[in-house]
């Protein structure tokens, strides 16, 4: 019985300190730089965006029945890449319900 309690904490403790040692400060370097690192905004122009909607409405109005389906599928990631890249160029914040509801109390109790 003994040996047994001995040899799972000596499990369990040899196994704990391989993670305790496994960071290094090179892994943590690297990965802080990288998230320094930001990309760019996508901020489209007024213009930009008209022309990318006109897009879309030529693609939907398309006689699609003629066209093969890797045809269709180019245009369908084509307006999909074109939303997003309408989306992401709006300044739109989204705030959930659980949020939402935290601000209207804290709101409430000052």
């Amino acid at each position: 019985m003994k040996k047994t309690i001995f040899f799972g904490l000596l499990m369990i403790f040899t196994l704990s300190t391989t993670t305790a040692f496994s960071s290094n400060k090179a892994t943590k370097a690297a990965t802080e730089n990288s998230a320094v690192l930001a990309k760019p905004e996508n901020k489209l122009t007024a213009e930009e965006i008209a022309v990318l909607t006109a897009r879309v409405e030529v693609i939907r109005s398309m006689d699609k029945s003629a066209m093969t389906s890797l045809e269709k599928r180019e245009l369908r990631k084509e307006i999909k890449g074109i939303k997003e890249n309408v989306r992401k160029s709006g300044e739109i914040i989204y705030i959930s319900g659980g949020t939402l509801l935290i601000i209207i109390l804290i709101i409430i109790l000052i």
